[in-house]
């Protein structure tokens, strides 16, 4: 099937889902429902062993579409962007991102909530979502359960952006290669999952999920609900939203 805004590959047991909305691959809903689809289509595939996503462009990803915070589409934007990471989690095998230059924001999330990243030397890290009157909710779920609560901590609240050698160093990420290496050090680090069985993979991944005794769903939802019912009410977040879109500083009234 051919899709708009993805490139895919499934074959020797490796799934790929390119990123491929250039300039700089931000997400909206139309490029996530076909990344859903996708996930969607590989579930239960007994022979897939690793899911990659990768990208094509300028980055990996500057995150998602701003404009699809605003109002009405707010929750249809959280639904399906948290639909990702929910497919991912069902999907059961090993999921590595391959990132270089800007990884911020909701394409920051999805990369770091893969099981494995290889990132090239110019990689950029960070959830800036702060600065524009919201919070990156995956990353708030998944970060101190990642590198602890303390460097969650300072990466979210203060919405900074780190280099990929700091990342690694925090153990945000697992390897740092050089740039013009990316794909092929990738392929390198995928290649012993790829040797071994697809139902021994899930079962171990399954194992080690459950002795953290950490699922998704239950912090999630509530992670959900206070972005919707809360956050997205606030007239901050709003005023946060409406100035990047209109390029000039917020002006915060607190409330």
């Amino acid at each position: 099937m051919a899709y708009e805004h993805i490139n895919v590959r499934l074959e020797n047991g490796l799934g790929t889902i390119t990123l491929n909305r250039p300039p700089v691959n931000i997400l909206n809903i139309a490029m996530m429902e076909e990344i859903n689809a996708v996930l969607d289509s590989w579930q239960g595939n007994k022979d897939l062993k690793v899911v990659l996503f990768d990208a094509t462009g300028k980055c990996f990803s500057a995150g998602v579409d701003v404009g699809e915070h605003m109002g009405d589409l707010a929750p249809k934007m959280i639904d399906v962007f948290h639909g990702m990471f929910r497919r991912m989690d069902r999907i059961g095998v090993p999921t590595v991102a391959a990132v270089y230059s800007s990884c911020l924001g909701g394409g920051c999330e999805l990369a770091v909530f893969c099981d494995l990243v290889v990132a090239a030397e110019n990689a950029k890290f960070g959830q800036p979502e702060i600065q524009v009157g919201v919070f990156p909710p995956i990353a708030a779920q998944i970060m101190p359960r990642i590198i602890g609560r303390k460097a969650a901590a300072d990466l979210i609240l203060s919405g900074k952006i780190i280099s990929a050698e700091e990342a690694l160093k925090i153990g945000l990420i697992n390897k740092v290669v050089k740039d013009d290496a990316l794909a092929q050090e990738t392929e390198t680090f995928i290649k012993p999952y790829l040797k071994l069985s697809s139902e021994v993979l899930r079962l171990t991944k399954r194992a080690m999920m459950s002795g953290l005794r950490d699922d998704l769903e239950p912090s999630l939802k509530i992670i959900e609900d206070i972005y919707l019912k809360e956050l997205m009410k606030t007239h901050d977040a709003r005023e946060g939203l409406n100035a990047f879109l209109e390029k000039r500083k917020p002006e915060w009234k607190n409330q």
